[in-house]
């Protein structure tokens, strides 16, 4: 009789899933590109809507989403306003939280670390006065973004603290904030 041993599974992360697209990607690394898509329409005001459904990745179209997502955004009536979601400054520190948090348990898990609670606080430093054109001698974006985490596992706390650092290091979302990416804009007009 055949004992079948299920795949190690740590922090919601299936390991064996976790090596086994590692052991893919390095052996056929044109499987590694993947190209994010997302759609958005204008509702009214400062309103519009993002849907996200399909991507291209590991070689083919992906068909594993059987609805797409929709994310509205909006600003607060300070900025224009009429609150009908968050604002996409306050996305990006989401994408920048979730980004973190997801590469942090991934981390963990490969290193056989449990966790227990994985949470952060973002905040996202800005002076308006360029945004809205009143002057241009500021950034129209942050200025700093401060991050701080609580981690508790089964591991000492310089354990806990290198899996931060390995997540600062392959985080998608953190690398993309923190270095510079060309950014092609096009418009149809008529």
């Amino acid at each position: 009789m055949t004992t079948i041993t299920p795949a190690p599974t740590r922090n919601g992360i299936d390991t064996a899933q976790v090596y086994g697209t590692l052991d893919a990607l390095k052996a056929q690394p044109d499987l590694a590109h993947f190209e994010l898509r997302v759609n958005n329409r204008w509702i009214g005001g400062t309103h519009s809507r993002s849907t996200i459904h399909g991507f291209w990745g590991a070689g083919q179209e992906d068909a594993s989403r059987e609805a797409p997502f929709e994310v509205d955004a909006s600003e607060p009536p300070i900025l224009f306003g009429h609150n009908e979601a968050p604002n996409p400054a306050e996305y990006l520190l989401h994408a920048l939280a979730g980004c973190l948090t997801l590469t942090i348990v991934n981390v963990a898990a490969a290193r056989k670390v449990t966790l227990t609670e994985v949470s952060s606080t973002l905040e996202g430093v800005l002076d308006a006065r360029g945004a809205t054109g009143i002057d241009p001698s500021y950034r129209n974006g942050f200025e700093r973004i401060r991050v701080s985490f609580s981690i508790r596992g089964d591991a000492p706390r310089e354990k806990l603290e290198e899996i931060v650092e390995r997540a600062k290091a392959r985080s998608v979302v953190y690398d993309i904030v923190s270095n510079p990416v060309p950014v092609d804009v096009v418009a149809e007009v008529g």
